[in-house]
């Protein structure tokens, strides 16, 4: 589904990183043998145990404390060979640890390693904190449902994402059941039509300080911008919220 969305050119070749547990024999030779992707993968930890007899020289300094190496390497009963990329972390010899991944195809080790791999840390952090919005489970296999689920979930963790920002610590850490609760359902207010805008009064919210420079004269925003601030859904009202 990636390749028919992306249809990259046979140069392009995106970059597939995976979890350690998808370090095996079937899964490297099926992607670098029958995508046009690669794959970076972390390998057991026996290969860093194995990466920590190489000698010295056989690893390149980047900066103060970090250096790499890249070997030919084959999974073991794979048909197609790869390469090792090994990264040493420390500058004294004693406080050396290393960490091993198997790359499909010969590629730039350092933005692998440093910047295109500790990026798929973000969708570690997307279940952890939203998964509870759908996510953690399928209600049907209806194709088109599901799609419909997974837009609405969306929509719902971009709202979330945008709300963690800007109300700061501690409340940025929280995930979408702690906000379902604690904040969302334990909110008290009203709602009143003063002139053409809808204004909803909170009681007891959160860190009003951090939510009124953001919610409180709200039409006067978009307006600034340039943008109209009546809402047609709203039968073409104005909205603005007070925090008290």
């Amino acid at each position: 589904m990636t390749q028919a969305i992306l249809n990259p050119w046979p140069e392009a070749r995106p970059l597939v990183v995976a979890d350690c547990e998808h370090y095996d024999s079937q899964l490297p030779d099926w992607v670098g043998l029958q995508t046009p992707f690669d794959l970076l993968v972390p390998m057991r930890q026996r290969a860093s145990r194995r990466a920590a007899t190489l000698p010295p020289e056989a690893l390149s300094w980047r900066w103060l404390g970090f250096a790499t190496a890249k070997l030919p390497f084959q999974v073991r009963r794979a048909a197609s060979r790869g390469f090792q990329l090994i990264q040493r972390h420390g500058q004294r010899p004693q406080d050396y640890t290393y960490k091993c991944f198997y790359a499909t195809a010969e590629r730039p080790e350092l933005p692998d390693l440093t910047d295109h791999y500790p990026n798929r840390w973000h969708i570690e952090e997307f279940f952890r904190f939203d998964q509870d919005l759908g996510w953690e489970r399928a209600g049907t296999l209806n194709l088109n449902i599901r799609y419909g689920q997974m837009t609405m979930a969306l929509i719902a963790q971009a709202l979330l994402h945008q709300l963690r920002r800007r109300l700061g610590p501690p409340l940025d850490q929280w995930d979408a059941p702690h906000f379902a609760q604690d904040l969302f359902g334990g909110l008290d207010g009203d709602v009143r039509v003063e002139h053409d805008t809808i204004v909803v009064a909170y009681y007891n919210a959160p860190q009003p300080d951090a939510l009124r420079p953001q919610y409180e004269q709200l039409p006067a925003k978009p307006a600034a911008e340039g943008v109209c601030p009546h809402i047609p859904w709203l039968y073409n009202f104005k909205l603005d919220f007070r925090f008290k």
